[in-house]
């Protein structure tokens, strides 16, 4: 201990070894002996003395604490009860609302940040970002998320990893997907170019990669990042990454037509969240098979999944996840010929939707229980882009089959600028379509060109136009 910093801890040291000598009603001379004297406890206490660690370590023995809680001031026994205070969270998390495991997690990282204790304090922040992304507070999850990085900067990348892969997720429930890919990537690359082949963050970065890529139409990497999560996962002991995993590649196996298998990976997924009880992860999978149902054309299956994982959301308050599910119910309703009950359950989730105003003043009495107003939950640029775009495209659809085109192209508009701004290329493609094919009936020609032109562009070459290069692969 040299220095500022010495003379700082020197005083610590000093002033702790005075409060539990007073706690045990000890005498300087009763503490000190027999190798030390009254005079040197006395000055060691006042701060004017360095104590070496012989001295250090008897005045532990004597005072009935670790050398590391006399040095340090934090207590073996304060570490275990806040890594207890964690798990409790973390089950809280799964099994609850997020706002109550947020209360938890809160009380954890202020008694760490108190008593010093960088680790159980990061562990606090990462759960509270978890919490913040399962309610859609995607600014505060980022915050959170950051947190934990600057918290671990002098550590190893993989420490810091769940922190990356949380605020990658974060920028995804956003919409930037081209920036949630590069965080991923570049962390891939770093891990691989500095030989950090730690199977857990490889397993975590490649499955949260799986969602940005099909959602921008790169398939290549989304199917290439599948196998690596595959091929890593037998060395992971971490079922509820596991299971994730397995939700990770269903979609890349949905996107080749295979959706008996995809089907397959879901259900391995449920059983495991079933066993460990995680309701949030449970419920995307029931999310998940909804729409391999819907896919694969059996709607009644699709819609019986899709209500069940918005009911579960809904009963966790996870406000975000739980309108993004109910879009996708809304696009399994319209198939089922409910037109109206569609229309009704999109209205509300959009803040800014072109006829949402007039839907939301007039209250409409008919709505289902559990859906949320844009006061609360409602999609927008920045929160569920890509949701929000498919609202609007399901809207746009509902006009044109009553023959509004008014309507349709206003909601057709409104989707496409949502979702150029997130790059979701296969989305845009089938949105220009769709344009196009209106201002064709409407005898605007030109206009409609320029429509399937734009749609052309984005379909050329999925991906390449926003992601560079594939990042490294780890040996296997």
């Amino acid at each position: 201990m040299t220095g500022a910093a010495g003379a700082e801890s020197t005083a610590a040291i000093g002033r702790r070894v005075l409060r539990l000598r007073t706690e045990r009603g000890f005498t300087q001379r009763q503490l000190a002996e027999p190798a030390y004297t009254a005079a040197y406890v006395s000055t060691l206490e006042a701060g004017k003395v360095r104590p070496s660690e012989a001295a250090l370590r008897h005045l532990a023995d004597r005072l009935g604490v670790s050398y590391e809680e006399l040095t340090t001031g934090r207590s073996p026994r304060d570490a275990t009860r806040l890594r207890a205070a964690v798990t409790d969270a973390r089950r809280a998390l799964a099994t609850g609302a997020a706002e109550d495991a947020a209360v938890l997690f809160a009380e954890v990282r202020d008694e760490a940040e108190r008593l010093g204790f960088a680790e159980e304090r990061s562990a606090a922040l990462l759960g509270l970002g978890d919490c913040a992304l399962e309610t859609g507070d995607l600014t505060v999850a980022r915050d959170h998320f950051e947190a934990v990085e600057r918290l671990l900067a002098g550590e190893p990348l993989p420490r810091r990893i769940p922190a990356i892969r949380g605020r990658a997720v974060a920028h995804l429930l956003a919409g930037e997907l081209r920036y949630s890919c590069y965080l991923l990537e570049s962390s891939i690359d770093e891990l691989n170019a500095s030989g950090l082949h730690d199977p857990y963050a490889l397993l975590l970065l490649y499955t949260a990669a799986i969602a940005p890529y099909m959602d921008m139409g790169a398939h290549a990497r989304a199917v290439r990042a599948a196998e690596l999560a595959l091929a890593l996962a037998p060395s992971v002991d971490d079922p509820g990454l596991i299971a994730r995993m397995h939700r990770g590649v269903a979609r890349t196996l949905i996107a080749e037509g295979r959706t008996a298998e995809a089907d397959a990976s879901l259900a391995k997924a449920q059983e495991l969240y079933e066993q460990l009880r995680i309701h949030t992860d449970l419920a995307h999978c029931h999310w998940m098979r909804g729409y391999v149902h819907a896919q694969d054309g059996n709607l009644e299956r699709a819609e019986r999944e899709l209500r069940t994982a918005r009911d579960m959301l809904a009963s966790k308050r996870a406000a975000l996840f739980t309108v993004q599910v109910e879009v996708e119910l809304a696009d399994v309703l319209r198939r089922r010929g409910c037109t109206a009950e569609a229309e009704a359950l999109l209205l509300p989730l959009l803040a800014t939707s072109p006829a949402a105003g007039a839907a939301n003043t007039a209250g409409d009495p008919e709505a289902a229980p559990g859906e949320s107003g844009p006061g609360e939950a409602g999609l927008t640029a920045d929160r569920g882009a890509v949701h929000a775009g498919g609202a609007h495209r399901l809207l746009g659809l509902i006009a044109d089959e009553r023959g509004d085109a008014e309507a349709a192209e206003e909601h057709y508009c409104a989707a496409l600028s949502l979702l150029e701004r997130t790059g979701a290329a296969g989305d845009l493609a089938d949105l220009c379509r769709l344009l196009g094919d209106l201002l064709r009936r409407e005898g605007r020609q030109e206009a409609a060109m320029d429509a399937y032109r734009t749609g052309l562009g984005h379909r050329a070459a999925p991906g390449t136009t926003t992601l560079g290069p594939a990042p490294a692969e780890p040996p296997m």
